[in-house]
């Protein structure tokens, strides 16, 4: 008898279980390098597909039909887009959070990040720049992330949107190049809200003597908010604190931390 009824609970399960993702646009799935929120669902797919894109690198805005923004991320390559529709109990800011927050644990590098209104116009974002009307919404709802995978010529691009019928969504967008990226370097104000967001700012590959450019980013995003104190560590510390203050700020503003043996170079908000 407990045989039959686990064989009937095994049938009603799998039953059931097509269910869970009959939501979905039939032949989507997620991006393996980036983990779907819990009870979301894929409401538009597009798969990879070999084109040029660039990602937009500040604000965007439009001035005699022309889209206009500081900096850009061009690349070619395979590109496949993913946009989910969230649950009513979840907001898009915490699952686009969550997502970051996921993609810089396993080694991400933040390009880009902007929020709310210093991202420009949701409807430029959603039109121009990701063809797809799901993700027109209200200015001070959107947050835009560009990273580049660890180790690799990938990029990911994210955007969450509430629309005023309070859906939210969370679009995903990655790009393999085919070629080798390069160098490719944050915004000034990307490092400082990142420093001001997570508390942290840790740059592994700045072991050695301070590098002028990356001198130049951490110096300019550190002054956009001259009410900020940190604390720098690592094997040559005190030497990139006082390139820092070389560079502008103020060494009231700039403390060395005991932690010599911490590889590269780390920042960390002093609270």
């Amino acid at each position: 008898m407990s045989v039959r009824n686990g064989c009937f609970r095994i049938l009603g399960l799998s039953l059931l279980s097509p269910l869970v993702f009959a939501a979905d646009i039939p032949g989507s799935q997620d991006l393996p390098a980036v983990a779907r929120q819990v009870d979301s669902q894929i409401v538009d797919y597009r798969p990879a597909e070999d084109k040029e894109r660039i990602y937009p690198m500040g604000a965007i805005r439009k001035i005699s039909g022309q889209l206009r923004y500081e900096g850009q991320a061009t690349a070619r390559g395979q590109a496949t887009a993913i946009t989910y529709e969230l649950p009513a109990e979840h907001s898009a800011s915490a699952a686009f959070t969550a997502t970051r927050e996921a993609l810089q644990e396993k080694g991400a590098q933040l390009l880009f990040w902007c929020k709310a209104r210093d991202c420009g116009e949701s409807s430029l974002w959603a039109n121009e720049i990701f063809g797809n009307a799901k993700l027109v919404g209200a200015d001070s709802q959107q947050e835009y992330l560009l990273l580049r995978l660890a180790e690799s010529d990938s990029l990911v691009a994210l955007y969450s949107i509430t629309r005023g019928n309070r859906r939210a969504y969370l679009h995903v967008e990655q790009l393999d190049a085919s070629a080798p990226l390069g160098d490719l370097l944050p915004t000034s104000a990307t490092l400082l809200r990142e420093l001001k967001s997570t508390g942290e700012l840790d740059f592994p590959a700045l072991g050695a003597e301070p590098d002028d450019t990356w001198l130049t980013l951490i110096s300019r995003g550190l002054n956009l908010d001259t009410t900020l104190r940190v604390s720098l560590t690592g094997p040559n510390a005190e030497t990139w604190r006082l390139a820092l203050i070389d560079k502008g700020v103020r060494a009231a503003r700039l403390e060395t931390g005991n932690e010599v043996d911490a590889k590269g170079l780390h920042l960390h908000l002093i609270r």
